[in-house]
This record gives C-alpha cells, structure tokens and sequence, in this order.
C-alpha cells in the first residue's frame, strides 16, 4: 500500500506538471492525423495535362524555381507521374524557410508557390511539435514532457489494477446512475478509457520520443539486432570531374533512367549535392502515403554510378529486421501504417489520450476542494 501512495504521488504530480503539453500534443495529432487526405481535396493545381514531349531536367527546374527564391537553398526537386507538376522544394534552418514552387513539367511555367510554414496545418504541426515556442525552446519541453507521460502511463497501469478481483468489472466498464454524482463519473472516465487506450497512447508517445531523440532512436535500433548506423549518411563519390567534361550534367539524365527502371513508383525525390565530394541521392516513394518502404538511392555525380550506404537509409529490399522496425517508426506514429484504418486508430487513441489529462486535473481539484471544504467546516464548528 505505501508503495502505491507513492506511485499514486508520483502520477499525480508528473501529471500536474506535463498535463498542458500532453493536452496540446494530443489534440494536434487529431488533426494531423488526414493531413493528406484534407489537402488532396483542394490540391488540384499539382496536376497537369500529359504531353508527348520530354520533361524539364533536375537542372532546368532548380534554375527556373532559383529565379523566385534566389536567396534561399534547394532542398530537393520531387518528380511524380506524367500528368503531376514538379514541385522544387526550398528549405533554410536559419532564418526558417519552407517553400515550394510547383511548376509544369513540359513548359517550365510557374503554376503555384506554397509556403509549407504558414496555413492550418502549419500551425498544427508547430503546436505538435514546439508548442508554438521558439524551436530551440518547444522541442524540448516537448519532448520532456512525452517522456514524462510515458511514466505516467506505466503508473497509472498500477493504479488501476484493483485490490479485489470482484472490482475489475467496476474498472472495466461506465456503471452509472441517476444518482452518480460527477466526480465518480470524471474518475470513470480517466480510469475505463485510460486502461483502454493506455497501449496505443504508449506506442504513439513512444515513438514520437523516438522521433525527437537520436539517443533513443539508437538504443531501439541496437536492442533489436540492429548492425548498421541508425542515420542518413550520403556517400561520396568515386570520381573525379574531367576537365573537358564541365558542360555535361550527368544529374539531368538520372531522373529518366530511374523512370524507365521504376514506372510503377509514387515519386522521385531528387536532392542536389552540397559539394564536388557528394554523391547524388534521390528517394524513391514506393507506396503513397507509406515513408517506410522508399528506397534511398546514391549515384556519382560525375558518372552516376549507383553507390552504396552504410547507414539503415539505402534500398528497402535490403532492409534487415532492425532497419525496417525503426524505418515504420514515423509511419506507425501517424497510424499510416494501417492505411485509413490505421489513421482512424491514430486519431481516436490521440483524441482519447487528450481527454485524460483533463479528466486527471478534474481529479485533483475535486480532491483539493474537497479538502478546502472539510477545513472550512472544522473551522466554523470550531468557532
């Protein structure tokens, strides 16, 4: 029993002290969680009409996007189908800058410029993951804060659990009244929904932790047999550049050939190198709406033969168990694993887990008050 009041203690005060956050995280998962699906349905300028003619080149849209941002970095350039705009994406760390300038593939016309960090979805996913704070700040009270659930969880497993067998269909089920007064309705449904959903609240804030530290990504890596290194690494290239060879851009070739290889793929995101040193890299999305199963490709920029990774980031084919575990880690986050039933799971399991810290604090003030009351009355028996 002492080792339960303090366990009891301890949930109540993490809860107290991450309960805000949680509430934020939780509810602006909600809304993420059809992000795609909303935006499909008023995307229709990323379409165009197919023509029997050839495609701008990697270094022919970079050119003509540079013209809009020329102050900014090229991120990538994301090919698609035969009737699917190119979309050249712009990205800064600091000062922040997330653009993307969509332009038609066979006449190189500007169709549309989106900034990726203004509009609903855009304010969701700062509160998601900063709370709307300065990067540097939020992340972190954050990410402490989804670890500190994560103990909540595991406690409240403890206290939930009865001191009498005959008591856990009472835990189990909303045995109300007419009579039942709102505080036994509030810790019902902290309890019952709590002890429902405590898995799938687990596994969200799990691998959002995941997602915010490299650390944890690491030992989760190597604790399932992972070998390789759990990061993105971009080889360099095996040779050097011909002097008489600088008018050729071997690049504006790569995004062809990897068409003719792969029709059946969803897009190839191509990124420019930094340097003379660094290879070419272009993901491949194999399935729409998964990020687990694209293959990571490297190519000499100078001869574009196809290089190897010695991180988890190369071909999906040779994934091993540990590679592919930590890969779905995103896609299980947002419940795309599971397609749209996945993604309902992932919302209901948010919205659900944003309604606890609520019904915890309604707790605790009920308690409090109910003490504040207590003395109050001793004090005017005592008068």
């Amino acid at each position: 029993m002492k080792v339960k009041k303090i366990i009891f203690q301890l949930h109540k005060i993490l809860g107290l002290f991450s309960g805000v956050v949680v509430f934020i995280v939780a509810i602006t998962g909600c809304c993420w969680a059809f992000r795609e699906e909303i935006e499909s349905l008023y995307d229709d300028y990323k379409k165009v009409e197919p023509q029997n003619r050839p495609i701008l080149t990697p270094t022919q849209a970079k050119d003509i996007a540079e013209e809009i941002f020329p102050n900014n970095t090229v991120h990538g350039t994301l090919f698609k189908k035969a009737d699917d705009a190119i979309e050249v994406i712009f990205y800064d760390a600091k000062p922040e800058f997330y653009q993307s300038v969509f332009l038609n593939p066979y006449s190189g016309d500007v169709i549309q410029v989106d900034n990726h960090l203004s509009g609903f979805f855009a304010f969701i996913l700062k509160g998601h993951m900063r709370l709307w704070l300065p990067k540097e700040i939020g992340e972190q009270v954050v990410g402490a804060a989804i670890l500190i659930f994560l103990l909540i969880i595991i406690s409240g497993i403890i206290l939930w659990i009865p001191k009498k067998r005959k008591n856990l269909k009472q835990r189990l089920t909303f045995d109300w009244k007419k009579t039942t007064r709102w505080k036994r309705k509030n810790f019902d449904l902290h309890t019952v929904i709590g002890i429902y959903i405590c898995s799938l609240a687990f596994i969200l804030a799990f691998t959002g932790s995941v997602i915010s530290y490299n650390w944890l990504k690491y030992v989760v890596y190597k604790s399932t047999g992972g070998d390789k290194v759990p990061a993105f690494i971009i080889p360099e290239n095996k040779s050097v550049p011909l002097e008489n060879d600088a008018a050729v851009v071997p690049m504006d070739h790569l995004i062809v050939k990897l068409l003719e290889e792969s029709p059946e793929a969803e897009s190839f995101e191509l990124h420019y190198p930094e340097t003379e040193e660094e290879s070419i890299y272009v993901e491949v999305s194999n399935s729409k709406g998964l990020y687990y199963d694209s293959d990571y490709r490297f190519f000499d920029q100078h001869t574009l033969e196809e290089l190897e990774t010695t991180a988890i980031y190369g071909k999906y084919k040779d994934a091993k168990l540990a590679d592919k575990i930590l890969r779905m880690n995103y896609d299980i986050h947002i419940g795309a694993i599971g397609g749209i039933a996945g993604k309902i799971i992932a919302f209901l399991a948010s919205l659900l887990t944003a309604s606890l810290p609520v019904t915890g604090i309604l707790m605790w003030y009920g308690r409090k008050y109910k003490k504040k009351r207590v003395l109050e009355k001793t004090m005017v028996y005592s008068n």
